[in-house]
């Protein structure tokens, strides 16, 4: 792939990745500042933050222009760490927190706009959040094929060891935090899932318009034409068929 965040791996696309060069980029300017990964990542929690205020200020296009730009912030983190060949488990369950915590408020933000009660801006929540996890399952699947990258796990069950520029106290921590917080969609995906095909590019290709960039452009299309109120008919409908037939897919 051209990213090459997945090695070797042939034919497959990763749809949701259009940013990467934007962010190399940017990496690339940070790699000799004393910006650390993390400042990057919480840089990007605060843009969530922002873009949820945003959008209960009824400033919707530029909320949506915001989650864009936020996309493209959120993999800088990852390629500032690739760039100083540091790769991070703190990093890793880190941003995965910041993520899943800027998703609930973009998410509360919209519904409070659209006029959702709780109880459906919660399965709005949990449908995006069991979309995304697909993605990242076939994604980190996929890099451990192409590059044998071990820093991301399906199975995060058993707590990492510490790189050696990170404290073992910390990976402790956030794994606790991540075993709480996110593992029951990591093993509930894991048993939906089968095999896969040889290389995994089918699953990975489609699976990728489920994640955070290419779901941002759809977003921001839906907000530009004023059509923001189909955006729970993109996630249920039109991503729920998408994770059904790469499910399918990768059993058969």
């Amino acid at each position: 792939m051209s990213s090459g965040k997945y090695g070797n791996i042939s034919g497959a696309k990763d749809l949701s990745d259009w940013g990467r060069p934007i962010a190399r980029l940017f990496a690339n300017i940070l790699k000799e500042t004393k910006i650390s990964v993390l400042m990057v990542t919480n840089f990007h929690l605060l843009l969530s933050i922002f873009c949820a205020w945003l959008i209960l200020q009824e400033y919707i296009i530029e909320g949506c222009f915001l989650i864009v730009v936020k996309g493209v912030v959120d993999a800088i983190d990852g390629e500032l760490a690739r760039i100083r060949e540091r790769p991070s488990h703190v990093g890793r369950y880190w941003d995965t927190i910041a993520d899943t915590l800027g998703l609930i408020l973009v998410t509360y933000a919209f519904g409070q706009h659209l006029g959702w009660d709780g109880v459906y801006i919660s399965v709005i929540v949990v449908a995006v959040l069991f979309q995304y996890s697909l993605f990242n399952h076939f994604s980190v699947r996929a890099r451990r094929l192409g590059l044998g990258d071990d820093t991301s796990r399906v199975d995060e069950k058993i707590c990492p060891t510490a790189k050696p520029w990170e404290k073992q106290i910390h990976v402790n921590l956030l794994h606790k935090i991540y075993l709480v917080g996110f593992s029951w969609q990591d093993q509930i995906i894991d048993m939906m899932t089968g095999k896969g095909s040889k290389n995994l590019s089918f699953e990975l290709t489609i699976s990728s318009m489920l994640g955070y960039g290419f779901q941002s452009i759809i977003i921001l299309i839906l907000g530009l034409s004023m059509n923001i109120n189909l955006l729970d008919d993109l996630i249920l409908y039109v991503n729920g068929t998408i994770m059904i037939l790469v499910v399918l897919k990768s059993r058969f």
